[in-house]
């Protein structure tokens, strides 16, 4: 006689599911604490959400190893869960792979933009360059000024008001931006 295994529950498993992408909606509402324009899903700060047992367990990865926000960006997120009743929730931060702003979505990008800082555009496979510190006459394409369109602009400081970001300023219309770094 053979006993076959017990079948997965499908109301269960629907309801998993329901939970999960319910998570990953409330997460659309959590901003970055550094840039309130934009959600930590919206910048790909957010890796996964997935059910371990009957707990969500919400996968970060900081922008920077040592992001001063990240302890903010992880109490913000356990808070909005479980304020939506999705508890028990808890995080685990994964630095590698690292971050990269190739993870920042479509919506993430317009949003920078709207908010005054210039989205950095996609890399192409092969090109990426390792960060290092180089001289304002060293910038390599102009960016375009997120307030007026001028690619007439110029870096101040290769840092912004977060590692992450770096300062310029357009020659056009006179104003600062800021620049997320392409990593």
């Amino acid at each position: 006689m053979v006993i076959a295994a017990p079948a997965a529950d499908p109301l269960a498993a629907d309801a998993a599911a329901a939970r999960v992408q319910r998570a990953w909606d409330v997460l659309d509402t959590v901003l970055d604490p550094e840039v309130p324009a934009v959600s930590v899903r919206d910048l790909g700060i957010v890796r996964d959400v997935r059910l371990v047992g009957n707990a969500l367990e919400v996968v970060l990865t900081p922008t920077y190893s040592g992001c001063p926000a990240t302890e903010v960006i992880e109490h913000d997120v356990l808070a909005a869960l479980e304020a939506a009743g999705l508890g028990p929730v808890h995080a685990t931060l994964q630095r590698a792979p690292a971050w990269t702003t190739e993870w920042i979505t479509e919506r993430g990008r317009a949003r920078l933009l709207a908010y005054g800082i210039a989205p950095p555009g996609p890399l192409a496979p092969g090109t990426e360059v390792p960060l290092r510190y180089m001289p304002r006459a060293g910038a390599a394409a102009s960016l375009a000024c997120p307030r007026c369109g001028s690619h007439e602009t110029e870096r101040l400081s290769a840092f912004g008001s977060t590692a992450c970001k770096a300062l310029y300023r357009c020659m056009a219309c006179r104003e600062p931006f800021e620049h997320f770094k392409p990593l």
